[in-house]
């Protein structure tokens, strides 16, 4: 396994595994027992990066969630893991009542929304500090300095590590570290948004959110990570749920003539490299100029292997380049 430090602050930085691990269906389409063999497999080979939510799956049951989290808590107490493994969740995207969705009944990002989320989640965990907590969606029902100044205060006291921000447009993402900056708090550090090699179209509803923010890393997204070293892009849905074996699940905002022509220079640096589709995806991810973490969820112990083989994955300069050139 190969690693990567996610944080600038010394009493909160964490040295984390090049390949994250999502778990967003464990505990409710993912049963107890797949889900304990693929965290089990992952530890194993060296992966110490977990990621999941407080509202994952609340679509699965029509309920509120925290079905994954519960999981993470069972499978800790009963393997005995201590705070070698780096657990990283959301708050902010948890539907206020069954039945309902975040669209329109999300639990948003005011400090009391914050301070008492957090709580569930680490009892749901079973853990006396999160990690890393990320702001899920945007909440613009509430001021930026009241989410800044909610998240900072529980890193104050202790009950949480790093900080990070998921699904929000580049320029609100700015705004709340500069508040942050200014008061001399603690500010967004890790950035989760969907990123692949194939690239989405921005110009049609499914490459948004119901608020219109993005949940994909686009060039100004990307230039703002460049811009600032002390970022760390966790890329969430790299495989793109199964698309580059399954053309037919290739989401609709994917659907344009650019598309083509990386699929084709995906598959001729497979061929090279003798690796997957797949893998060669996520080690570009991973041996690229910009810090990124891919995080992959998986189903079966064999989807994972497949995707642990690529963090070994080394790619040329002048296959990357190609990789990079092709549109």
């Amino acid at each position: 396994m190969r690693y990567r430090t996610i944080g600038t602050d010394p009493r909160t930085r964490r040295e984390v595994s090049a390949l994250a691990l999502g778990t967003m269906l464990f505990g409710s389409v993912t049963d107890e027992k797949t889900s304990f063999a693929v965290l089990d497999r992952y530890v194993e080979a060296g992966g110490n990066f977990i990621d999941t939510s407080d509202n994952y799956a609340f679509w699965a049951d029509g309920g509120q969630g925290g079905q994954s989290e519960e999981l993470l808590g069972r499978w800790r107490r009963s393997r005995g893991i201590g705070d070698e493994i780096v657990i990283a969740t959301k708050l902010g995207a948890r539907p206020l009542a069954p039945g309902t969705s975040y669209v329109d009944n999300a639990e948003g990002l005011s400090a009391k929304v914050i301070r008492e989320s957090a709580e569930r989640s680490r009892e749901r965990l079973g853990v006396a500090k999160l990690d890393l907590l990320y702001a899920h969606i945007e909440d613009h029902t509430v001021p930026l300095r009241e989410t800044v100044e909610g998240f900072a205060d529980l890193v104050a006291e202790g009950t949480v590590g790093l900080l990070g921000v998921s699904n929000h447009a580049t320029w609100r993402v700015e705004r709340a570290r500069a508040l942050a900056a200014a008061a001399g708090l603690p500010g967004y550090e890790v950035l989760q948004y969907a990123h692949s090699h194939l690239r989405p179209r921005t110009d049609v509803p499914e490459a948004l959110f119901p608020d219109g923010s993005l949940g994909h890393a686009g060039p100004d997204l990307l230039g703002y990570l460049r811009a600032e070293p002390g970022l760390t892009l966790v890329a969430y849905s790299p495989l793109l749920k199964g698309a580059y074996t399954r053309p037919d699940r290739l989401p609709a905002d994917f659907d344009h003539p650019g598309t083509p022509a990386r699929l084709a220079a995906l598959r001729e640096v497979a061929r090279e490299t003798g690796a997957t589709v797949n893998q060669v995806v996520l080690a570009w991810q991973i041996g690229g100029d910009l810090p990124i973490v891919p995080l992959a969820g998986v189903s079966s112990v064999a989807q994972l292997e497949e995707n642990l083989a690529a963090v070994d994955l080394d790619l040329t300069a002048e296959q990357r380049a190609r990789l990079d050139a092709a549109h």
